[in-house]
């Protein structure tokens, strides 16, 4: 059996029972080291398998995703973050579009208020400044939660803290 072969019968494999490398080697006929590369690859590839400390199991729970298109002051920046995580999100990343350099993105992966006080605190030292500082303040986050309906508490907080840009100031209807 190939490596590809033995990766998608791991996949088969891997399921809501825990599952160990040391048994998927035996197996498989393989060290636990191969199994260990294999799932590496599996998830690069996107497949979902969780590491537990019984052992592998299958990917968690689908996440939702959404971008916000959002304008504020630096001030406001740390508020914006809490707003996303106390109601249960993560903002994953922040792009702009920028007139000349295009689209220029940054991943973020704060989904608590411990991440978000941590980021604000590099800002603060003055190491660099806010990606939205060189777009007039407007910026994007593409924010991920368990459901739909988080993100909608998610964007109903934005829009009552003023941040959420207008449908019609977004050149949308």
């Amino acid at each position: 059996m190939n490596g590809e072969e033995r990766r998608r019968r791991i996949a088969e494999r891997v399921g809501g029972t825990p599952v160990s490398a040391t048994e998927l080697a035996a197996l498989f006929g393989v060290s636990r080291q191969v199994i260990v590369q294999d799932v590496a690859l599996l998830r690069a590839e996107g497949v979902k398998i969780l590491s537990t400390n019984r052992g592998y199991i299958a990917g968690g729970p689908e996440r939702h995703t959404r971008v916000f298109k959002v304008r504020h002051s630096d001030e406001d920046t740390e508020k914006e973050l809490f707003a996303v995580a106390d109601e249960g999100g993560c903002v994953e990343d922040v792009f702009v579009h920028h007139k000349v350099y295009g689209t220029l993105r940054a991943p973020m992966g704060i989904d608590s208020r411990l991440k978000a006080r941590r980021f604000m605190e590099k800002i603060e030292s003055g190491r660099s400044a806010l990606l939205k500082n060189v777009t007039s303040d407007y910026h994007y986050h593409t924010v991920s939660a368990e459901s739909e309906a988080v993100l909608d508490l998610i964007e109903e907080k934005l829009r009552d803290l003023g941040f959420l840009v207008p449908k019609k100031e977004d050149g949308k209807s």
